[in-house]
């Protein structure tokens, strides 16, 4: 697939509607930045996002996993204010802020339904060329394509034991909130 320059490798974008509008992001597509460091968001993506609701740009943020996030900017904005007031805060929470906040970026998207990476979080990252784009529920991943065949390969064997643990936390969220 070198030298993609946008292709959907699989990939489904689902809007439920309940009155909050929540994304549920699917799919994998390989796509090339441009000579001007411009990576598209595949329409697939992008036709879901009402800006009023989501906003008109995506914040990029370091993942836990290593891999560069793309949040909706408003979700964004919202789970940091799940975050409270940090004026007097755990000395730990305000390490992760500075970790996450300083590293992150506004991304607009532009007409042509592109974001412009900053060069820093590309070299951060291990980005450029050919970049994976994963659709993971609310939000974007973003990964070069050895990178996320590695991890793939990495997962499958224990795919089995990641849905059981995944069942586990299920019953658990739910049994917490009375559900």
């Amino acid at each position: 697939m070198k030298g993609l320059q946008g292709g959907a490798l699989w990939g489904t974008v689902l809007r439920i509607p309940n009155g909050t509008d929540p994304l549920l992001f699917l799919g994998e597509y390989e796509h090339t930045l441009d000579q001007k460091q411009r990576l598209a968001i595949p329409s697939e993506l992008r036709e879901v996002i009402d800006p009023k609701v989501h906003g008109d740009a995506f914040i990029a943020a370091p993942g836990p996993n290593g891999y560069l996030w793309l949040w909706p900017e408003r979700t964004f904005a919202n789970l940091s204010k799940d975050l409270g007031g940090s004026l007097v805060g755990d000395p730990s929470m305000h390490d992760f802020e500075r970790l996450v906040f300083s590293q992150s970026a506004r991304v607009p998207l532009d007409n042509a339904g592109r974001v412009r990476i900053p060069d820093r979080l590309l070299h951060k990252f291990g980005l450029g060329g050919p970049i994976m784009i994963l659709g993971v529920r609310d939000h974007l991943e973003l990964a070069a394509p050895a990178a996320w065949k590695q991890e793939q390969e990495r997962m499958q064997p224990s795919s089995d034991d990641i849905w059981r643990r995944a069942r586990l936390a299920l019953a658990a969220a739910q049994q917490r909130h009375g559900a």
